[in-house]
C-alpha cells in the first residue's frame, strides 16, 4: 500500500530537485549478494551458520560498520581492513555477474535523466562495489555522481554520504530528494534536511528492523512510502511527487 506521509515544514526547493539515490536495495537487487559474501567471508575466518535473518539487521549499515561490530561478536582477530579486502572481494565476484536492477526503479532514473535533474548515489558500499553495480547493470551513465561512505567521515545513519552527494551536484539539502530502502537511510536523509521516498527492503512481509510493511516509526520522517517495497514501487506516481515538491 502507498503511504502518503504528512508533509513535513522543509522549506520548498525553487531549483529542479536534485535526486540521491540509495544502491543496494534501493537500485540494484544486490542485497543477498552481499550477503553470500558476508557469509564466505566469515567462514574464511571459522564462523559458520551465518544466516540471513542474521544478516538482515545490518541492511542499510556501512560494510565497514558492518563489519567491526561482527568482528567483536564473534571474536575475529583479522584487522577490519583484512575483512573489508576479502569481503569486498567476493561480493565484486557476485555483483559483476549476477546484478540486477529494479525494473520499476530503472525507469524513475531514466525520466529523471531525462528531464534534467541532478541525479547521484549515496551508499554504504565501497567505491569498488558502487562502480561494479552501476556498470553490471547499465545505470553507470545515468548516475555520474557517487559518494561511497568510505569517503566521508560517517555512514548512514548519519547524513554524511548526502551531504556530500549534494556538494557534488551543487545542490542544497533542501534542494534534494534521497530514495532509500533503509531505516538508516530514511533516518540519514531527515538529519541531511532532505525529503525522501522510501522504498522498504521487504522480504515476506517484513521489513528488516521487524516492521509489517512500512507503517512503523523507522519510516515516518518520508515524505513519501511505498510499504509493500519494491513490488509497489511505481517510477510514474514517484516522479510525478518528486515534480510537485519543487
Amino acid at each position: 500500500m502507498l503511504v502518503p506521509m504528512t508533509p513535513r515544514t522543509t522549506p520548498r526547493a525553487s531549483r529542479t530537485p536534485a535526486v540521491l539515490f540509495d544502491l543496494d536495495g534501493t537500485l540494484v537487487d544486490s542485497e543477498p549478494h552481499y550477503y553470500e559474501a558476508g557469509r564466505l567471508t566469515l567462514e574464511r575466518y571459522g564462523v559458520t551458520g551465518f544466516t540471513w535473518e542474521q544478516h538482515s539487521r545490518f541492511i542499510g549499515i556501512g560494510t565497514r560498520e558492518t563489519l567491526e561490530t561482527l568482528r567483536a561478536e564473534y571474536g575475529i582477530d583479522a584487522p577490519v581492513d583484512e575483512l573489508l579486502a576479502v569481503k569486498n572481494r567476493h561480493y565484486l565476484e557476485l555483483v559483476t555477474t549476477s546484478a540486477t536492477a529494479f525494473p520499476q526503479m530503472r525507469a524513475f532514473v531514466e525520466r529523471l535523466h531525462t528531464a534534467g535533474h541532478p541525479l547521484a548515489v549515496a551508499s554504504g558500499s565501497s567505491r569498488a562495489a558502487i562502480e561494479a553495480a552501476l556498470e553490471a547493470t547499465g545505470l553507470g551513465s545515468l548516475l555520474a555522481v557517487r559518494v561511497s561512505a568510505e569517503e566521508v567521515g560517517r555512514g548512514k545513519p548519519e547524513p554524511d554520504v548526502f551531504l556530500e552527494a549534494a556538494r557534488l551536484l551543487g545542490a542544497a539539502p533542501a534542494e534534494c530528494v534521497v530514495v532509500e530502502d533503509s531505516a538508516p537511510g530514511v533516518e540519514a536523509a531527515h538529519r541531511a534536511g532532505m525529503r525522501c521516498i522510501a522504498v522498504p527492503y521487504v522480504t515476506d512481509g517484513q521489513t528488516p528492523d521487524g516492521d509489517a510493511g512500512a507503517g512503523g516509526a523507522a519510516f515516518a520522517s518520508a515524505g513519501l512510502v511505498f510499504a509493500g517495497g519494491q513490488r509497489e514501487f511505481d517510477a510514474q506516481i514517484a516522479y510525478d511527487w518528486v515534480a510537485q515538491s519543487n
